[in-house]
């Protein structure tokens, strides 16, 4: 197999470096035939290598090689697209059951998120289309699965066991589910809502409550943070008005920015979507003070730990590659555009940021 130096900035991960490459050390810092990944770009960059030889397979054979990665790329989507999609329609039908009187099957609930949270366990980046799949109509639906999702994230970045992630990811999943005793001409609106339809949608957090409280197989402390979740730390939030000093459970707080964050994102019948990144830094900036920061620091190590070589579109409908993260300010990489090959530090160039990931 041939071999040939290419610049760092044009590696892509996987590529496979023909010799051991040194930097005024005694030993290697990376060996022979050892396959390139972001933590490699990461100590080029330190050591200010600029070209490692790499080697390079016959164009045909890397062709096919690029064309089945990408096809086995579009049908992990698909399947996970579909599965997710199948989950918010059993759910829906669980929700329709609760309005007509029904209990809780918290047997279903659960058999209906757990595979959603084992994908996305093995791959987060699964959370970037979340709010691609939902649809206005099916908005609160849509919205139980993915709070549910998101809060077994960020479960297990915060380091959490299995048991726990996966509480949490029905409490997530269950803590709208009292918007099923709200009335549902109240609950789908499409104007303003009146001071009484207002303080009745504020109390679906007690209608919640109210519904779970007597199911043996999930924990106490989820039932807390399921009546909890819409308190926030300035003391803003409601039921109760609870503030920073009182007793807010840790987990009503990972439920809260799950919540919030699949909400910022989601096209809504009364508002467009926003990009992930950029609900991030908004959580971060003008939400500070209403959540716990560190599991704000679990969203934004979730969601703007971006892999070096990923495709991106950017506010301005450019695309670019993303060459380096900036650890100071993580939703915000350096882009190289790919229509003049110009690098763009994000960090400044305030008026831009990635509204998506190709």
């Amino acid at each position: 197999m041939e071999a040939t130096y290419i610049k760092v900035s044009d590696l892509q991960l996987g590529e496979v470096v023909a010799e051991d490459i040194y930097a005024n050390t005694q030993h290697p810092i990376l060996f022979k035939d050892t396959e390139i990944t972001n933590e490699h770009l990461q100590i080029f960059s330190a050591f200010n290598i600029s070209k490692v030889i790499v080697y390079i397979e016959d164009g045909e054979e890397n062709q096919q090689k690029k064309q089945s990665s990408t096809e086995e790329t579009i049908v992990q989507e698909l399947s996970f697209e579909m599965m997710y999609k199948s989950a918010v329609n059993q759910f829906e039908r669980e929700f329709l059951s609760w309005e007509a009187g029904s209990i809780i099957d918290i047997a279903k609930v659960r058999t209906i998120i757990l595979p959603l949270v084992d994908e996305v366990l093995k791959d987060r980046t699964k959370v970037y289309k979340l709010n691609n799949y939902s649809v206005p109509k099916k908005y609160l639906y849509h919205h139980c699965i993915a709070t549910g999702i998101i809060s077994s994230i960020l479960a297990s970045k915060l380091g959490f066991d299995r048991g726990y992630i996966l509480q949490v990811a029905i409490a997530g999943v269950l803590a709208d589910c009292g918007m099923s005793k709200i009335a549902k001409r109240i609950r789908d609106k499409k104007g303003s809502l009146s001071e009484v339809e207002f303080k009745e949608i504020r109390r679906h957090p007690l209608y919640s409550f109210n519904m779970v409280k007597d199911l043996t197989a999930l924990k106490k402390e989820m039932k807390v943070a399921i009546y909890q979740h819409h308190e926030r730390l300035d003391g803003s939030g409601y039921i109760e008005g609870k503030k920073l000093g009182d007793d807010i459970s840790f987990f009503s707080q990972i439920i809260a920015v799950a919540d919030t964050f699949h909400a910022m994102t989601s096209e809504r019948i009364y508002r467009a979507k926003e990009s992930p990144f950029k609900v991030v830094e908004m959580i971060k900036e003008s939400e500070f003070g209403k959540f716990d920061i560190k599991v704000v620091s679990a969203l934004i190590s979730t969601i703007a730990h971006i892999p070096i070589g990923t495709t991106v579109e950017l506010s301005n409908l450019e695309k670019g590659e993303v060459m380096f993260n900036n650890s100071y300010s993580p939703t915000r990489p350096l882009v190289k555009l790919m229509s003049t090959s110009e690098i763009i530090d994000l960090a400044s160039h305030r008026n831009l940021y990635i509204s998506r990931i190709i």
